[in-house]
């Protein structure tokens, strides 16, 4: 028998009516009060949090207003219980945006008060300011709530607690991808966009900046080019942090944050980054340009020889975009270094030849790496082994444990041809081929031409595009004897041609300039292969001649210049392949040749005299005349 003299009297059970009644008077006290007790009851009564009707009932009679008012409490410091107002306000909210359907917080209810949280964060306490900030967080996830961050003239109390809370970068990233993701017109929005990333780069003066270098080079790649200024004011304070960083031989998670945000500078402000990164006083020891590609190729090799036996590590995410930054940079480095070699000023050149020499030898020995890795995560995904035809590979083996490969092995999030660090690996190995004259790494890529054909045969099937990267690596390739052995061994001339003749069909019709200029890189590869042939013109090769006999190419006013360099390059090709043609051969494809020479007409009449490929078209014109009188008189 239980004895009810000795148990604890229970606390009063309150009146739900009570409070909604508190939370409606127009008594500012009786107001405080109900959100007393409203908070008292959430937070100890679990039936209560989990009755949907209880929580709708209370958050429908707390007063919007009133709520305001207790935000802005924390701006007048000497104002009785401030403080304790503003904290009550804050649990309260952040509370009822846990509680209520996640529909609710897109409401103005809730969206009307960001405002006012983000000016109460400059007065509250760092419990009270983490609570803000969560609710935040909560708010702009919807696009009323982001609507509302980004329309705020001043989010200073909002950046100036980035260096002490990391969640201000994922409210800031999750307001502004939501806002360029849902509306139209940003135009009007881009000067506070810049005025908030300028409030994050101040906030963190006299800081290491790990952690915004790791912000900006996340929301950088994923923002609307539209809405960032050309030249911020922020962009020289962030490669101080970055050059900074480079001197102070940091931590590998450091390492990251400079080497994924200068990638993303480069890509994002092409004029201003290269400059700023990598030019500086090239009578300097090591100069910021030569330490920070130096970092980077270092990086490369240490490693990239353990990154297959990575593949399906929890961190590998991390390591590969690294490393793909990694290579992005050196690409950028490269072009930005051709450009300025082949100015004339020595003034543009901005490291020491010195230094260049070194940064050579390093860049030969990370590419050869590159090249490894490259050949080995191939193998690993699809090929199985160096020098295995495809008919040869492994098919799927059917066991009690699923069906899998039996040769190849690969990572269970994405294949190599969808992996971003392989084509950002490949994107500077091609770079680095093609402007470095290096017979002996070439040489050492070539053993790659089984990869870039399948690559580029396949280029619409995965995620990522691989055919500017495939084209400038064959284009360095096949100027050695043993790259355009493997080119031709590996269909290079197929896969490359009936790509050609898809090129052609659509430029008759549509005036794509993009696919016309990559017509023209594919011509201009093939040309240079039939004029290194030493054993003429192999017959498989003239099935483009009889394509080209039949390319419609209906003129439709003047077209681009880009399709006109391309139409052109095709009738060069042509001319190319019939004059290394045996007399035979040309005779058999006379018919061919007479309708070449008439599409050659038809498009001269389209080019104009101010055209820069008048004077091109002019000579395959006289080339074709020519090839017609060689041919034997009975034949003409």
């Amino acid at each position: 028998m239980v004895d009810h003299k000795d148990a604890s009297p229970s606390p009063p059970i309150i009146s739900l009516e009570k409070i909604k009644d508190a939370l409606k008077s127009k008594d500012d006290t009786q107001r405080f009060v109900g959100l007393a007790l409203t908070k008292s009851l959430l937070d100890n009564s679990q039936q209560h949090r989990q009755d949907e009707q209880v929580i709708q009932d209370l958050w429908t009679s707390l007063s919007p207003r009133f709520l305001d008012r207790l935000l802005r409490t924390g701006s007048k410091p000497d104002a009785n219980d401030a403080k304790q107002m503003l904290d009550l306000a804050a649990s309260v909210m952040h509370t009822f945006a846990a509680l209520l359907p996640e529909s609710s917080r897109s409401e103005a209810k809730f969206t009307a008060r960001i405002p006012a949280i983000v000016g109460a964060l400059l007065y509250s306490s760092s419990e009270t300011a983490h609570l803000l900030l969560q609710l935040l967080h909560g708010l702009v996830s919807n696009s009323n709530g982001a609507r509302a961050l980004v329309q705020i003239d001043d989010v200073s109390p909002l950046t100036e607690l980035a260096p002490s809370h990391a969640l201000v970068f994922t409210i800031v990233s999750f307001a502004w991808l939501n806002v360029m993701a849902s509306q139209q017109n940003m135009a009007p929005l881009a000067s506070k966009l810049d005025s908030t990333l300028q409030g994050l780069v101040s906030s963190f003066m006299g800081t290491d900046a790990v952690t915004l270098l790791g912000f900006l080079a996340s929301f950088l790649r994923q923002a609307d080019a539209s809405m960032l200024q050309p030249r911020p004011k922020w962009l020289k304070a962030v490669v101080g942090y970055i050059h900074n960083l480079v001197s102070s031989r940091p931590a590998p998670e450091a390492r990251a944050a400079y080497t994924n945000a200068t990638a993303s500078l480069l890509q994002t402000y092409p004029l201003d980054a290269p400059k700023l990164l990598f030019a500086d006083d090239k009578e300097k020891y090591k100069p910021w340009g030569y330490l920070v590609v130096n970092l980077v190729l270092i990086d490369i090799r240490s490693s990239a020889p353990s990154l297959l036996e990575q593949l399906n590590a929890p961190h590998y995410a991390d390591m590969s975009r690294r490393l793909a930054s990694a290579f992005d940079i050196m690409s950028i480095f490269i072009g930005y270094l051709v450009r300025c070699l082949e100015d004339e000023s020595l003034h543009s050149l901005f490291i020491s030849p010195d230094n260049l020499l070194k940064l050579r030898s390093a860049m030969t020995d990370t590419m050869s790496v590159t090249i490894d890795y490259l050949r080995d995560r191939w193998d690993a995904s699809v090929a199985g082994a160096l020098g295995l035809h495809p008919d040869a590979r492994s098919a799927k083996a059917e066991t009690w444990t699923g069906s899998h490969l039996t040769l190849p092995w690969d990572s269970l999030a994405d294949s190599a041809s969808n992996d971003a660090l392989m084509l950002a690996a490949l994107r500077a190995l091609a770079l680095w081929l093609r402007e470095d004259d290096n017979d002996v790494l070439r040489k050492q890529a070539s053993g790659l031409m089984d990869m870039l054909m399948h690559l580029y045969r396949h280029r619409d099937l995965g995620k990522l595009d691989f055919t500017s990267p495939v084209l400038v690596a064959c284009e360095a390739l096949i100027t050695i004897r043993q790259g355009r052995e493997q080119f031709l061994v590996n269909d290079g001339w197929q896969v490359l041609g009936k790509d050609l003749t898809a090129v052609m069909q659509d430029s008759g019709t549509v005036n794509d300039e993009n696919s016309a200029s990559r017509g023209t890189d594919i011509v201009r590869l093939l040309t240079y292969v039939v004029q290194e042939e030493p054993g003429g013109v192999i017959e498989d090769w003239m099935n483009l001649i009889t394509h080209a006999a039949a390319w419609n190419v209906t003129a439709q006013g003047e077209s681009p210049v880009a399709v006109q360099e391309f139409q052109v390059a095709v009738l060069q090709l042509c001319n190319t392949l019939l004059v290394k043609a045996r007399l035979g051969i040309r005779t058999r494809y006379r018919h061919s040749i007479r309708a070449i020479r008439g599409i050659a007409s038809q498009l001269s009449s389209s080019i104009g005299d101010e055209s820069p490929v008048r004077d091109t078209m002019e000579d395959v014109l006289t080339n074709i005349d020519g090839l017609v009188v060689g041919m034997p008189p009975e034949f003409r």
